[in-house]
């Protein structure tokens, strides 16, 4: 089963395929296929941000970026990057939802505590009272 690029695991940093078994990749060609990504990613960044602007937006954003790749002509591309993007989002709203669950259970063990502290001074004040009162009678 053949996987896309996108998907296939980092031999080396940088580069996104799998060689076959027996190649080798020089020191040099690390480095040329480096600046080569360096180019590409100026590259496809300068013409999302030509979407951006037609949008008159500073900011690019997800859908610039797939533009951008269709306009460079690597519509093969784009599916992938679109699923690598929806698993991102979700995984995004997943840990979103994990902190408002953390947050919401930090909230309600305080609210806990608080109510423990002010029945505990509740308590308090009603041992000091009764005792007053004793001491009243004995009075």
């Amino acid at each position: 089963q053949a996987r896309s690029p996108l998907e296939q695991p980092l031999i080396k940093p940088g580069l996104a395929f799998q060689l076959p078994d027996g190649v080798n990749i020089s020191k040099e060609a690390r480095s040329a296929i480096s600046r080569a990504a360096s180019v590409f990613v100026l590259y496809a960044t300068s013409c999302a941000n030509n979407f951006a602007m037609k949008g008159k937006r500073k900011t690019l954003n997800a859908g610039d970026v797939l533009s951008a790749m269709e306009e460079m002509e690597f519509q093969r591309f784009v599916a992938p990057l679109k699923e690598s993007l929806e698993v991102y989002r979700r995984e995004q709203k997943g840990k979103k939802e994990a902190r408002k669950d953390k947050d919401k259970k930090a909230d309600s063990e305080e609210q806990d505590k608080s109510r423990e502290e002010e029945n505990d001074d509740d308590d308090e004040r009603m041992e000091e009272e009764e005792q007053n009162e004793e001491e009243e009678v004995d009075n």
